[in-house]
C-alpha cells in the first residue's frame, strides 16, 4: 500500500532546516500542501533568516504546493494566523508536525532559570499552542494528525540538559492526554523521538557517525505517524534506519499490610514492588487507580 497525502493540508514547525525540511520536501512529494513554518534563529533560539522561504521554493521547484510562515511557536496568535491563512488558502489542516527546537545545553549547577524557561517554552508550550490552533479545525472536520517530538533525552536522560529534557517528557505527556481527547473526532496524536545528525547535534556525533544519521532516515517513522492509517498514543524512536517503540509501564504493585505502611515497610517489599513480571502499559491515568484497586484485592 503506498501512503499519500493527496488533498492534505500539513503544517510542520522548525522546517527551515535539518529533519523540518526533510519532513516538509517528502509530504509535499508524497501530495501534501505544506506550512513551511520556521522563526530561521540560530540553535539556541537567537536572530532570524529566510529559512522557511527557501525551503518553499525547494518544494515549489518540484512541483509541489508550500508557503513559508515566520511565526513563533512560543506566540499563539502568531500560530492562529499561521493555521488561519493556511485555511483560506487550502481549506483546512490535516496534519501538524511539532519538530521547532531550540538547545541551551548546560549543567543543571550552570543553567540559568532563563535558559530552562525559553527551552521549556519553544518545545513544549510551542507544540501546545500550535496544538491549540489546530485542535478545533481538526475535531470540526472529523480528521487530524499531530506529531510531537520527543528525545531520548526526555525519555531516559542525558547530562547537561535538564530543560530539554523536562520539555521532552512533557511532550509526550501532552500527548497522551489529547490522544485520548481526540479519538472520537479522529484526530490522532503521536510521539517521535528522533536521533538525527542536524545543526542541533552536529557536536554531539562522532564525525564517523554523522553520516549514519541523516535526518531521511527519520522521516520514514514521521510521515507514518502522521498518515491516515496512523496509529495513536504511541512514542516511536527513529534513527539511523532503526525504528522501535518505547514505552511507559507499571508493575502490579504490593499491597502492604496497614502496620507494615511505613518507610521500613517499602524498603523491605522493594524488590517485590519493582519487580516486572506481569507490568502493564496504562492507556490512562484511570489504570493506576485500577491497578491499587487489584492489589488490595490480591492482598
Amino acid at each position: 500500500m503506498t501512503i499519500n497525502f493527496n488533498d492534505r493540508v500539513a503544517i510542520v514547525t522548525g522546517a527551515g532546516g535539518g529533519i523540518g525540511r526533510i519532513y516538509a520536501l517528502e509530504l509535499a512529494k508524497r501530495g501534501a500542501k505544506v506550512v513551511v513554518n520556521d522563526l530561521g534563529g540560530a540553535r539556541d533560539g537567537t536572530g532570524h533568516s529566510d529559512a522557511a522561504l527557501q525551503v518553499v521554493e525547494e518544494i515549489r521547484a518540484n512541483g509541489g504546493t508550500a508557503m513559508a510562515n515566520g511565526g513563533s511557536v512560543t506566540e499563539f496568535a502568531q500560530m492562529q494566523e499561521m493555521v488561519a491563512k493556511a485555511r483560506e488558502a487550502w481549506g483546512g489542516v490535516h496534519i501538524l508536525m511539532n519538530n521547532a527546537g531550540i538547545l541551551r545545553d548546560k549543567s543543571f549547577a550552570k543553567m540559568t532559570p532563563e535558559d530552562f524557561r525559553l527551552v521549556v517554552d519553544v518545545h513544549l508550550i510551542g507544540s501546545a499552542n500550535c496544538a491549540k490552533a489546530v485542535w478545533d479545525v481538526m475535531r470540526d472536520q472529523n480528521y487530524g494528525r499531530i506529531l510531537m517530538t520527543a528525545s531520548s533525552t526526555g525519555l531516559y536522560g542525558n547530562f547537561g540538559q535538564a530543560n530539554y529534557g523536562a520539555a521532552k517528557l512533557g511532550l509526550a505527556g501532552l500527548t497522551k492526554t489529547l490522544h485520548l481527547e481526540g479519538a472520537k473526532y479522529n484526530v490522532r496524536v503521536n510521539t517521535l523521538a528522533p536521533v538525527a545528525a542536524t545543526r542541533m547535534t552536529e557536536d554531539i556525533f562522532p564525525e564517523e557517525a554523522f553520516a549514519q544519521f541523516g535526518p531521511e532516515n527519520v522521516a520514514p517513522a514521521a510521515l507514518f505517524l502522521v498518515s491516515e492509517d496512523a496509529p495513536s498514543n504511541v512514542i516511536v524512536g527513529a534513527g539511523g534506519g532503526v525504528y522501535h517503540a518505547a514505552y511507559i509501564t507499571m508493575t502490579p504493585g504490593v499491597a502492604l499490610p496497614e502496620q507494615e505502611r511505613t518507610p521500613e515497610g517499602i524498603a523491605a517489599a522493594w524488590d517485590r514492588i519493582i519487580d516486572r513480571e506481569g507490568e502493564i502499559v496504562p492507556q490512562s491515568g484511570m489504570e493506576q487507580s485500577m491497578a491499587i484497586l487489584n492489589a488490595l484485592k490480591r492482598g
